[in-house]
């Protein structure tokens, strides 16, 4: 049974999202601040969290970046503020994805249940044997190791920022639209969430890139969506 932390100031939200998921046969533990929830994250092991960023104590921003540095699990970062700032600072700490409120309990157990099922494959993955290595003009990613190497410097990467580094450099010249890369990274229909996908790139390109204004992987077509140079 997968194990979740919500954490989440208010009691009423956090009640509703406990009982949703226990009703998907998660089992599910809440913190009420940032503290509280920052000291659980790290001294236990969860399978995912739902992170408010309006917190007590501290906000979800600085909990986001406190676990992002010692754990790799999925973070699921959720607000009530709309401001695509928010949702590009989240991101850029290490979360993997961000649901602004009021959003359905039906919609956050569908993520939450894609996550898991990515996270699950991700590890699987890595139990194999033989280690599959791209190499392109400098750049070096070990896919079985989960490693990224620029002109012999190691980049650290996220486990979203290095799927779709990946996905894209496994299909080169192929142009996809912000839409396909979101379903095909995070198992979902975009919802509104193209930002996701433009994020993750412009933090991908500040690794990978000489001049990320004029990158030699990542191309932006304009209009239509990315396609990873060869």
């Amino acid at each position: 049974m997968s194990k979740i932390l919500i954490i989440e100031d208010e009691e009423a939200i956090a009640d509703l999202e406990k009982d949703y998921l226990e009703l998907s046969d998660f089992k599910v533990d809440i913190a009420g601040d940032g503290i509280d929830g920052e000291k659980k994250a790290l001294e236990n092991d969860y399978d995912l969290i739902v992170l408010d960023l309006m917190l007590p104590g501290k906000d979800g921003f600085e909990v986001c970046k406190s676990i992002r540095e010692k754990k790799n699990v999925p973070i699921l970062m959720v607000s009530a503020k709309k401001d695509d700032i928010d949702k590009i600072r989240g991101l850029g700490l290490g979360a993997d994805d961000y649901m602004t409120k009021p959003f359905s309990p039906s919609e956050l157990v569908a993520r939450v249940k894609a996550h898991l099922a990515r996270y699950e494959r991700l590890t699987n993955s890595q139990a194999k044997p033989r280690n599959t290595v791209i190499e392109i003009r400098g750049l070096k990613i070990d896919k079985t190791a989960r490693r990224v190497w620029v002109d012999g410097e190691e980049k650290q990467f996220t486990t979203k920022e290095f799927d779709l580094l990946t996905f894209l450099a496994e299909n080169p010249n192929h142009v996809y639209t912000k839409d396909e890369l979101f379903r095909e990274i995070w198992d979902m229909d975009s919802i509104g969430d193209i930002a996701t996908v433009t994020v993750h790139i412009k933090k991908i390109r500040e690794k990978i890139e000489f001049d990320s204004a004029n990158p030699q992987y990542i191309e932006t077509i304009w209009g239509v969506g990315y396609r990873f140079k060869m």
